[in-house]
């Protein structure tokens, strides 16, 4: 297992400070969503967490030793990111994609294990693309393509994901198939998962922890029936809403509190 936590982080893109304080301890073998506004330091802090932006302030510890201190190597190894929006070149096909997750384990001048073999193929079942090695990555649907990265994410045999809106660009069945993808990669292989999604309700249903963000700071983070309700919708968002039991789940589900004014008055 991975133990990936924070201590007084500091994140900032040149003198603009994004991230402030953070304290955040990452829990091993859940799904755990962040949510907030757009601006908040969501998919700063996932960079910060997967070491590719170096803190000005504070440490992100891997197994408890600074995440800086290891080489790029060891940690993909530990960790593996899936960026928003990631752009695959045309000509690239679903295997020669899945197989780039293999470059952590592989040396200099070393050839093709059988373990790269195997990881790539268990990647290929995990995500249903068993058929498909051969088609190329720019001519699948959007939630095809969404699971070709995944499983090149899988293929690197991290026990920790990262994912940075991985339903961004999708429609509501294909976010729900990456989702539904996501969970079972927790459930059947153990995987720690972090993701920033947009939708408050999607991450109520699909995470064990909620980490709610705004200008930079944790608000509150928690089970999502601990953190998502009314008082925090209108402190994080900005928005009155009612939070009720999905009628599926029994998690926390978002309805905005708007009255349309126009249609009220001639009730």
């Amino acid at each position: 297992m991975v133990n990936l936590e924070t201590s007084e982080v500091v994140l900032s893109y040149g003198s603009k400070r994004i991230v402030d304080d953070l304290d955040f301890v990452v829990p091993e073998g859940k799904i755990t969503a962040i949510i907030g506004p757009n601006g908040s330091g969501k998919s700063t802090c996932l960079r910060g967490l997967a070491r590719v932006l170096r803190p000005v302030g504070g440490m992100v510890l891997l197994n408890g030793r600074d995440i800086h201190d290891q080489s790029t190597k060891a940690v993909a190894k530990r960790i593996g990111l899936l960026p928003q929006g990631p752009t695959t070149p045309s000509g690239v096909t679903v295997l020669d994609l899945v197989r780039r997750g293999r470059y952590p384990h592989q040396r200099l001048f070393d050839q093709w294990s059988t373990q790269d073999e195997i990881a790539v193929k268990k990647a290929l079942v995990l995500t249903g693309l068993q058929d498909d090695p051969d088609e190329y990555v720019d001519h699948l649907s959007g939630g095809q393509r969404q699971r070709a990265w995944i499983a090149m994410a899988l293929a690197q045999e991290t026990d920790l994901m990262l994912l940075d809106e991985p339903t961004t660009h999708l429609d509501i069945a294909h976010q729900v198939e990456v989702l539904d993808l996501l969970r079972d990669l927790n459930r059947s292989e153990g995987r720690t998962i972090v993701m920033v999604l947009h939708d408050i309700n999607q991450g109520c249903r699909y995470a064990d922890h909620v980490v709610a963000m705004n200008d930079g700071k944790i608000v509150n983070q928690g089970a999502p029936q601990e953190v998502v309700n009314g008082q925090m919708m209108e402190e994080v968002f900005g928005l009155a809403a009612v939070v009720i039991p999905d009628p599926v789940t029994g998690t926390p589900l978002c309805v905005p509190d708007i009255v349309d004014k126009g249609t009220s008055s001639k009730l």
